[in-house]
């Protein structure tokens, strides 16, 4: 069966825009000593996360940018045409397609990303964007009108909130950059997981209006299969285990480096639980638009993991995660220490 999906992403940037507008500090300003702020917390912030995980870019220093809600919006949807190619890639060929179709996911992808745009505070973007100027990449983004808007919201002290959120983007950063092979193999892992969907622009529909009604009910299977090939199962439990750990070792890490800095890191997880976005935050969309956010194991549980592992073998053991891919625990693992844990130990003679 041919694909049938097919996004008008100018309609989409549109609509996206036209939402973000209708969000407190939509002006300039916001703006007055912002990137001078979060580039001086960026910087510390990658000397604090390298000497806490011992993880040290391969991509020279961190660089921050602070974006409006359309310059975030922008960036995002190139990431999203990059995520989604193997589904888009044949699409030119496909003349089944109704433009109709098209313009319809395209509005309610629009209203998903602005929606997104008003509560995203940071993000560091994973992606390399083939056709784009370097310098446009490896960045560390904040979103700087929701920042100023949570702040006063919740009379947040700026300085001390802007080194936490700080702390958390680039630790992402760090795991990125800081493990050469990472990048390539998670993209490798999304790749094998779509390359065999073939999604209709209805089922694609469906998806972005439950998750712009944040209805959890109907997450439901996303375009993965009851019966996945078995390229997709191995993938789908490469990637569930991956992002466990990535997320609980961000918030490892953020605990441990923080310490002493940052004064009032409890309050502002407490407040901020419910509207978290990771550092691949367009990356978790594709997760809920795919069906694949339900399968993954709890991010909690990569806490545990890790809490697990160093209490048997110390950091020395836990840090054989980033030595190859084969070192990453599974969905399993992750839920049963224990199995990697002797795995690691077998192979490596520890």
């Amino acid at each position: 069966m041919g694909r049938s999906l097919a996004i008008d992403w100018d309609l989409a940037e549109r609509v996206a825009v036209k939402v973000s507008n209708h969000a407190p500090f939509s002006g300039d300003q916001y703006k007055q000593g912002l990137l001078e702020e979060f580039t001086e917390h960026t910087a510390r912030a990658e000397g604090l996360v390298a000497a806490t995980t011992g993880l040290t870019s391969t991509q020279g220093q961190a660089r921050a940018r602070v974006v409006d809600r359309a310059g975030w919006i922008s960036t995002n949807l190139k990431s999203l045409q990059r995520l989604l190619k193997p589904l888009l890639e044949n699409e030119e060929t496909d003349a089944s397609e109704s433009p109709v179709s098209a313009r319809l996911t395209a509005i309610e992808m629009g209203a998903v990303l602005g929606w997104m745009s008003t509560r995203v505070l940071g993000q560091y973007d994973l992606l390399v964007i083939e056709d784009e100027d370097e310098d446009e990449q490896d960045l560390v983004y904040y979103v700087g009108p929701n920042v100023v808007a949570l702040e006063r919201r919740y009379a947040f002290p700026s300085s001390d909130f802007r080194q936490w959120l700080a702390l958390h983007e680039v630790t992402h950063r760090a795991q990125f950059t800081g493990v050469p092979w990472l990048r390539q193999h998670y993209l490798t892992l999304v790749e094998a997981l779509l390359d065999e969907a073939e999604p209709e622009s209805n089922q694609i529909i469906e998806r972005l209006r439950a998750i712009k009604n944040q209805d959890e009910n109907t997450s439901g299977e996303g375009f993965i299969p009851a019966v996945a090939t078995p390229q997709q199962k191995a993938a789908l439990d490469g990637i569930a285990g991956l992002m466990s750990l990535l997320e609980g070792h961000g918030d490892v890490t953020m605990d441990r480096a923080g310490i002493g800095i940052v004064q009032y890191a409890n309050r502002y997880a407490k407040v901020m639980r419910d509207r978290r976005q990771s550092a691949t935050g367009i990356t978790r969309l594709i997760q809920k638009i795919i069906g694949l956010e339900a399968k993954l194991a709890q991010y909690a549980q990569g806490e545990e993991f890790i809490a697990a592992v160093e209490k048997a073998g110390g950091e020395k053991l836990f840090n054989q995660v980033w030595v190859e891919p084969s070192h990453l625990p599974s969905s399993e693992e992750i839920k049963n220490p224990s199995l990697w844990i002797e795995r690691i130990q077998v192979k490596t003679g520890g």
